[in-house]
């Protein structure tokens, strides 16, 4: 797979985790996604739907102005067109996220990072202090997941100044640096409610992942 960051960005933002780490008993850990579905079918239903309202309402026209139109051929065009578009939906996968509606873009980006939260095992920590930064960049969306520990402690507004923070900077093609930022915010409240102590182990990996 061909990350999305470079080697000193993935350095960047491991040294980012473990510095807010060595305050505070709590866990961050980073995902960035290239993209959260494949949209292959959500888009194919879409343009299909499109291809048939505008067949049937240039056969409309054509009926209004005394043009005949057989049925076969009508049908004919329709399943010509619906398989050339499938065709560049299939070929060219960057097409397809267009073609989705934005709401059903985000809910495929919200479902990944809570797939991400429950499969890095950040759900698991002995104080239930984990917190995940989570970026899709195909959907321009961004999430902070934190567990039941720090979450009851921090207001929303607070986890949305951090999703701010993430998608500003990705917006600007600084994903390394809107990680950084965040982890820095995030690393100061686990701080303040949950301060290192002697015990502390390190539960969970540093490092950002890209899938």
């Amino acid at each position: 797979m061909v990350r999305t960051m470079s080697p000193e960005d993935h350095a960047r933002i491991a040294a980012a985790v473990q510095a807010a780490e060595g305050k505070t008993s709590g866990e961050i850990y980073c995902v960035v996604a290239r993209t959260s579905a494949s949209y292959f079918f959500p888009a194919a239903f879409m343009v299909t739907l499109g291809i048939v309202v505008i067949s049937l309402a240039v056969a409309y026209l054509l009926d209004l102005w005394w043009v005949e139109l057989k049925p076969f051929t009508l049908i004919a065009a329709q399943l010509l067109t619906i398989a050339s578009a499938l065709a560049v939906l299939a070929f060219f996968p960057a097409v397809r996220i267009h073609l989705v509606p934005l709401r059903q873009r985000y809910r495929h980006a919200h479902d990944n990072a809570m797939k991400q939260f429950l499969a890095r095992n950040i759900h698991m920590t002995a104080a239930r202090t984990g917190v995940l930064l989570f970026v899709s960049l195909a959907e321009r969306y961004a999430e902070v997941v934190a567990d039941a520990g720090i979450n009851a402690k921090v207001r929303q507004e607070t986890w949305d100044s951090v999703v701010a923070t993430l998608t500003a900077q990705a917006r600007k093609g600084r994903v390394a640096d809107g990680f950084t930022e965040a982890i820095g915010t995030v690393g100061k409240l686990l701080a303040e409610h949950f301060p290192v102590t002697a015990e502390d182990v390190n539960e969970l990996d540093d490092h950002v992942v890209e899938i």
